[in-house]
């Protein structure tokens, strides 16, 4: 065993395809330790200049192996003393003559035997090939190439660093060959110098590079803490933002910044965009309020850091300049659709304003479907509603067409709602434009209201029905234009306000506007994201939906009905019985005349349980359980009905009244689930 240190030293890293795949190389260097027959315990590090691996107890080489390999019987391997081709064969598997074979016995037969001794290679052996790989496995999507290199990667490699008990290991990648020699920080009073596995890290921090960036991260938190504390402040700690900035510093330092308050007149949501996403600048809030400062980390080193500061604020000012610009303008436009006629949405599916339109009859269905619940919800009139839904959907988009949006594609919705907001429209229409996306993810936050889920809902019905009319189905894993995510979006919204939706009932209503196309496929589309969102037994959620309910929303409750008899300890038995109801009735046709001729019973048990049964099936029951459990408290008469009466009588006349009775009692069940679907 050894010290082994590998350390690529690379020009500045971009910090969010680095963190996308981050643990992806550090596992990929384990992957190929095994590979390598060299598996030991390591660490990995990483700065914004370099990828290091360290072990302390890394093989010098790799174990010698002894390699057996059993070959055909000889009655097979041998005809007339000859080796035959099965023979060859094997000895060219084994990389040797049909001579040079062993006879051993295996299973009772004599076969060809080869036996080897491997001596494992030394690791400066096969470090380069390692190498090689490790850097091959590091898929950052956009690479590049440079000098008159033919090989790609996210940045040039300068230096390499290659040490295995502190002697250089020779390897050479990118034309640059390996020593002992790494890079300091570059505003460090020493930028390079001799390491080795001991002083490694302490020399990197002696000369301003913090390696490990769960420090690093100590640092700015630690750093960002004392400026709440000496300015009674609130700096907002985004956790992807810090863990970008903790990537982008070898040396990191908080400072508090500030800007002309003139600026607070924009919606705090820009300026919050305009500081994380183009300066990496963390809000600054007093009393939960945004204020005019913020937090940068710097990579400097200095002694002053008056200069850093001011920097940093001499290039947000105009971004926020421009923001202000942009807002103003948008505010005189006002919110206006003019223009979305030429913005293409999707090939065979028109433009934006198209869309629009679509989505103004889906939004008119759901409204009838729905307008009670928002009367009394809002306290608004029908007519009222219908117009301000109308509206919404209507102005939904139009932000897409401000210079603001323009400029930050990510504040679209929120950008519509404070102007609809400035410009005086009703509070459930600016809600919902800023609510339109939602849910953006299966946790993520709901429309605050019905009249926003309304609209939430009709843009994803849309999106859906209309990608699948032009033949744009998710297939596999591939799912380009998030349809899965927006029929979770819409199976959550629905059921949270407990709403409506019979797909069947929806995709009549909705024909007329799109292309015809296999609504089946939809349906079944449908009706896989509700088994993966139904976290129960799978089964359960088979035999509801076999029960022929399209309506989202009775689905669910049906399912969770269900769900609770099915997760009871004594459903085992329970079902054993039902199962028999459902296998007995499972080749008639409940949809014909099941009437039960009680002048022919013969037995008591067939008129206790054939009374029992009307008493239970003609109740009102408040839930789908209450009526499961009266349907399942059955059991008790069903086992003494089977116990005492020949339901496959030889009388054709009986036989069919009995058949009768039972398929009467399946066909209750299947208004909730089909039973025989059940597994238990």
């Amino acid at each position: 065993m050894a010290n082994f240190l590998l350390e690529i030293g690379v020009e500045e890293l971009p910090a969010i395809p680095l963190l996308k795949i981050l643990s992806k190389i550090e596992n990929s260097w384990g992957e190929l330790l095994k590979k390598y027959k060299l598996d030991c315990e390591y660490s990995f590090d990483y700065t914004p200049r370099r990828l290091v691996v360290r072990s302390s107890n890394f093989p010098t080489s790799q174990a010698d192996e002894t390699i057996e390999m059993y070959g055909p019987p000889l009655k097979i391997a041998l005809k007339d003393g000859e080796p035959t081709g099965a023979a060859l064969g094997f000895a060219r598997k084994c990389g040797v003559d049909f001579d040079q074979l062993e006879r051993a016995t295996k299973g009772g037969n004599e076969v060809l035997y080869f036996k080897q001794e491997q001596k494992g290679k030394a690791t400066t052996e096969v470090l380069q090939d390692m190498l090689k790989e490790w850097l091959a496995s590091m898929e950052f999507g956009k690479m590049m190439r440079w000098a008159s290199l033919s090989e790609e990667f996210i940045r040039p490699i300068r230096w390499v660093v290659a040490l295995l008990d502190d002697k250089v290991v020779d390897l050479e990648i990118f034309s640059v060959k390996s020593g002992n020699v790494s890079r300091f920080h570059r505003f460090a009073n020493e930028l390079e110098g001799e390491v080795n596995f001991a002083n490694y890290e302490e020399k990197l921090n002696s000369n301003s590079v913090v390696l490990d960036s769960k420090a690093r991260e100590s640092i700015v938190l630690d750093g960002i803490s004392k400026i709440e504390a000496d300015n009674s402040l609130e700096v907002e700690k985004d956790a992807s933002l810090l863990a970008e900035v903790v990537a982008i510093t070898e040396y990191p330092t908080p400072l508090l910044g500030s800007f002309d308050e003139k600026f607070l007149e924009l919606p705090q949501e820009v300026i919050i965009t305009s500081m994380k996403e183009h300066q990496r600048y963390f809000p600054v809030f007093k009393d939960g309020k945004l204020i005019n400062k913020f937090v940068v980390v710097s990579n400097a080193v200095t002694d002053d850091y008056s200069k850093i500061i001011a920097g940093n604020e001499r290039v947000l000012r105009p971004r926020l300049e421009d923001a202000l610009f942009f807002y103003h303008n948008d505010l005189q436009r006002g919110l206006k659709t003019d223009g979305l006629e030429l913005v293409q949405f999707i090939d065979g599916l028109g433009s934006l304003t198209d869309k629009i339109e679509r989505e103004k009859r889906v939004v008119e269905y759901l409204f009838e479907t729905h307008k009670d619940k928002l009367m009394q919800e809002s306290g608004k009139s029908e007519a009222e509603l219908k117009e301000l839904l109308i509206k919404a959907v209507n102005l939904a988009k139009a932000d897409l067409m401000s210079e603001m949006v323009y400029e930050f594609t990510e504040l679209q919705g929120l950008m519509g709602y404070y102007y609809a907001k400035a410009l005086g429209e009703d509070e459930l229409v600016s809600n919902a434009i800023k609510e339109q996306y939602m849910p953006v993810g299966d946790n993520a936050e709901l429309p605050s209201s019905i009249f926003s889920a309304l609209v939430a809902m009709s843009i994803k019905i849309d999106t859906l029905y209309g990608l699948f009319s032009v033949g744009k189905i998710p297939t596999g894993s591939k799912d380009p234009f998030a349809l899965r995510r927006a029929v979770n979006g819409i199976i959550r919204t629905a059921l949270n306000y407990d709403l409506s939706l019979d797909i069947d009932e929806l995709t009549n209503a909705l024909k007329p506007i799109y292309a015809e196309f296999d609504t089946a496929k939809l349906k079944e589309f449908i009706f896989d994201r509700i088994i993966k969102l139904a976290k129960v037994n799978p089964s359960v959620v088979t035999a509801v939906v076999a029960s022929g309910e399209s309506d989202i929303n009775e689905l669910f409750k049906k399912i969770e009905a269900l769900d609770s008899i099915v997760s009871d300890k004594n459903s085992k038995e329970l079902f054993t019985t039902f199962k028999r109801v459902a296998n007995i009735s499972k080749d008639l046709d409940l949809n014909i005349d099941l009437s039960v001729d009680e002048s022919l019973f013969v037995e008591p048990q067939e008129s206790e349980l054939y009374s029992k049964f009307k008493e239970v099936n003609s109740k009102e029951y408040g839930s789908y359980l209450e009526k499961l459990q009266a349907l399942f408290g059955l059991k008790e008469l069903l086992d003494n009905y089977f116990d005492s009466v020949l339901v496959n009588a030889e009388d054709e006349k009986l036989k069919q009244n009995r058949q009768n009775t039972i398929a009467s009692i399946y066909k209750a069940f299947r208004d909730i689930a089909d039973i025989k679907e059940v597994t238990v």
